[in-house]
């Protein structure tokens, strides 16, 4: 039996947080933008969501890769590969003139980020021992919460006082500053043990993943919406590739995507509450500065300062939430944190341009507290329960299919807003009045929420079959 190797864990964390804090501040950062680059570029809203969909697409189909990539190359390899594509796609971001431009440094940007997130899971679970896993998942919770909520404030005073190429031009330096700490202090903590690379898999995989998320994507455009014969084209393509690539995996003998992962029951639990998480915060933070800006007419930063208490909060108590974990256990933070986000949820269904701006302060703090309650003790507990060999397929899962929720979720929420906002100006009777307009967005937005609390609800009742993971000891120690 070999000794545990000690590792420099704060220098690693330093490294990969930096990093991972930049690249997620970007994925919402355009968030608030969408009406000005609309104005902009002269083109719609469902045009404008594919700087959203599309960075969440190129993840979706990246992650299932990203296991393979973790057992092929070395730790610091991956690290560099993920930083010169992440600084390259935004310095394209920041001299961009047309969309066509900045549609291909959010998928570079993307590219990046979808090497650097299992990367930093991955490595959290090779050097931290379970019991202390909590707490630094919940950095990396800080990471993933905090930097995309935050992401609106910075970019609201951005765009007021300077142009939202500037969101860029903020985010490089820290990038290089990042990979400069990460080539000082960054250590190869994992074996490369170069599995062999099957294309059908990787081809099933990018079909499936990538046929899935544009058909639901494609169904927030045009006014056939889910009756588009590309939508429906490209959802059951999509299906049918996921099938085949499903059963490839469950009959190879070094799968791509090894799916024994879903033998254990608590992750399959913690991966479902994930999900869910994922949908309600990525279709409540894309909707949601819409209608203070168009429902309530309120400016960009002004929207940027509704949405600043709550991420910060959020970023606060990630941490925290971790230690809580490591301590009680997932249960009393999962559920209480689940039974928040609903009541938060509702009462957002019920807004109007009239409702106070402190009162959607509180709910927007009210729903950034529930989250962080309830992500990261979910996936931390799923993952504990996966034997160290497992480690990168049990990464490459949660985050492939985090990304697929999360595209599908902005999806759905611009299709129900469009929808409901169609249906509103068609029975009124002077369409193209402000106030119509705005009421109008009110509608669409109350019913996204609503939306997003009957998924809430579902996960709540999953939530209770979730147990605290004992991890053996002996079993870990053994491997290293």
């Amino acid at each position: 039996m070999e000794i545990k190797k000690e590792y420099n864990t704060r220098a690693i964390m330093a490294s990969l947080l930096i990093c991972g804090f930049v690249g997620m501040f970007s994925e919402t950062a355009l968030n608030i933008a969408i009406s000005n680059l609309m104005h902009v570029f002269k083109i719609s809203a469902a045009t404008a969501q594919w700087l959203t969909t599309g960075f969440l697409l190129t993840l979706g189909i990246l992650m299932p890769v990203s296991g393979l990539l973790l057992q092929r190359f070395t730790t610091r390899q991956l690290f560099i590969g993920s930083l010169a594509s992440s600084i390259f796609g935004t310095l394209i971001a920041a001299l961009a003139f047309n969309f066509e431009m900045l549609m291909v440094a959010r998928v570079l940007q993307a590219l990046g980020m979808g090497l650097l997130i299992p990367l930093m899971f991955n490595t959290i679970l090779v050097v931290y021992p379970p019991d202390k896993r909590g707490a630094a998942m919940g950095f990396v919770g800080l990471v993933i919460m905090f930097a995309p909520a935050t992401g609106p404030t910075v970019a609201g005073l951005l765009i007021q006082y300077l142009t939202w190429h500037y969101i860029f031009w903020l985010s490089l330096p820290f990038l290089v500053i990042g990979l400069l700490v990460g080539l000082k202090y960054l250590e190869n903590v994992t074996d490369v043990t170069k599995p062999r690379i099957d294309l059908l898999s990787v081809l099933l995989s990018t079909i499936g993943f990538g046929g899935v998320v544009f058909g639901f994507s494609k169904a927030g455009e045009g006014a056939q919406g889910w009756s588009n014969a590309v939508v429906l084209t490209s959802i059951v393509i999509g299906l049918v590739a996921l099938v085949l690539f499903t059963l490839r995996q469950a009959f190879m003998r070094d799968p791509m995507m090894n799916l024994r992962v879903f033998k254990y029951p608590m992750y399959i639990v913690g991966l479902l509450i994930v999900l869910s998480c994922m949908i309600i915060i990525l279709s409540s933070m894309i909707i949601l500065p819409m209608f203070l800006q168009n429902g309530m007419r309120l400016s960009v930063f002004a929207t940027g300062l509704m949405l600043l208490p709550g991420s910060a909060l959020n970023g606060i108590l990630s941490p925290r939430m971790g230690r809580l974990f490591d301590r009680y256990g997932p249960k009393w933070l999962v559920i209480p944190g689940l039974v928040i986000v609903a009541v938060m949820l509702w009462f957002f269904s019920n807004i109007s341009p009239v409702s106070s701006m402190a009162f959607i302060v509180v709910l927007h703090i009210g729903l950034m507290v529930g989250i962080s309650m309830v992500w990261m003790p979910a996936q931390t507990n799923g993952l504990n329960q996966l034997p160290p060999e497992l480690y990168p397929h049990g990464t490459a899962v949660i985050n492939t299919l985090q990304q697929v929720a999360g595209a599908i979720g902005t999806a759905i929420a611009i299709s129900i807003l469009t929808g409901h906002m169609q249906n509103y100006l068609h029975n009124t009777s002077q369409p193209t009045k402000p106030a119509a307009l705005a009421n109008a967005m009110t509608f669409g937005s109350q019913n996204v929420f609503l939306f997003a609390m009957i998924v809430t609800l579902i996960s709540l009742a999953i939530a209770f079959f979730i147990r605290r993971v004992v991890v053996n000891r002996a079993a870990m120690n053994s491997t290293h």
